[in-house]
């Protein structure tokens, strides 16, 4: 079996990361990435190839160049927000765009699929922690989009027998502890970094968006899981695919969730910083509490967390925003 991987998104936050890893893993990572919202100082590991998911001759030049039997797809787009204000840009690359990824992929027959869903595929939980059971019923048009995949996916399976895996991620933070990647979206919009950069002077204040939810101290509760955490995760499921293993979907996250509040007090804790804060509204659709059960994926892959800990995670991202100055 071919030891390249194709990893769609791999110029991204956590494409990046899973490159590295695959690399030192032994297999060679393809990163294909229009470098639209990737950054091209992450292309560090592998080849790489420019290109969108709307070219599906290049998808297929590339598959058959490197003799591609797995591929990973990070190259969503991922901001709620912006899906609600754009649906049609949603729909098209998260999901028309990878329908070309798939056509393609079996007229080479390429065989394996690792898919970076989320969390948002659930919508408002029923109960905490969400259990891989709980009833897939997306509130936004990013929920709907991957959804949609995961029911693509499930049809190619009935249809070719075409194995993958989805990994319904919850909150991905930190960085690589080696400090060679790490988060830098533009626009940010998550929590941790952006905690980091007002912590830096780079932004004048932190919001809080909602502080009388019922929860201990006002604020939403997250579950945050370190990047490499993730990549790891990745890797698994691969190994876990090339050895005979069935279709399946897994949560990805640590299992145990962390205020707003626990998290600005730990990074003014790593920072010896204290941030500027703001009090907001509430922001439409937040949950109060959003907390994920791994135990499936840690039952059925061995995957255990390695940085699960708050304060390592912001450790991490707190060091490598900080090597970047200058």
């Amino acid at each position: 079996m071919s030891k390249a991987v194709m990893v769609v998104g791999g110029a991204g936050y956590i494409g990046s990361h899973v490159a590295k890893l695959l690399e030192a893993e032994g297999y060679l990572p393809v990163v294909f990435d229009n470098l639209d919202r990737g950054n091209r100082a992450a292309l560090k590991w592998g080849e790489f190839v420019e290109g969108d998911l709307a070219d599906r001759e290049l998808i297929r030049e590339t598959l058959l160049k490197y003799s591609i039997s797995s591929v990973m797809h990070f190259a969503a787009y991922a901001y709620v927000g912006e899906s609600v204000r754009m649906p049609g840009l949603y729909y098209r690359n998260n999901v028309s765009n990878t329908l070309n990824l798939l056509e393609a992929m079996r007229e080479v027959q390429s065989e394996y699929f690792i898919f970076s869903s989320s969390c948002a595929t659930y919508g408002e939980p029923l109960s905490t922690p969400i259990t891989e059971e709980h009833p897939q019923q997306p509130i936004n048009p990013y929920g709907f989009t991957k959804l949609a995949v995961e029911r693509m996916l499930a049809d190619f399976d009935f249809a070719d027998g075409f194995k993958h895996v989805n990994l319904r991620y919850f909150n991905a933070a930190g960085a690589d502890p080696e400090g060679e990647i790490g988060e830098a979206h533009d626009p940010e919009p998550h929590l941790i970094p952006l905690a980091i950069e007002a912590a830096m002077g780079k932004r004048p204040h932190l919001a809080i968006f909602g502080t009388d939810y019922p929860t201990p101290d006002g604020t939403c509760i997250r579950d945050y899981i370190h990047v490499s955490d993730l990549a790891r995760a990745h890797v698994l499921a691969l190994k876990y695919l090339h050895d005979g293993g069935e279709s399946r979907s897994f949560n990805l996250g640590n299992g145990q969730g962390y205020s707003i509040r626990q998290v600005i007090d730990t990074v003014q804790e790593v920072s010896g910083t204290e941030i500027p804060i703001v009090e907001a509204l509430r922001r439409p659709g937040d949950p109060a509490i959003l907390v994920g059960s791994s135990e499936l994926i840690k039952a059925t892959l061995g995957w255990e967390p390695q940085y699960p800990d708050l304060k390592t995670i912001v450790e991490t991202a707190w060091n490598w925003h900080t090597s970047q100055q200058g």
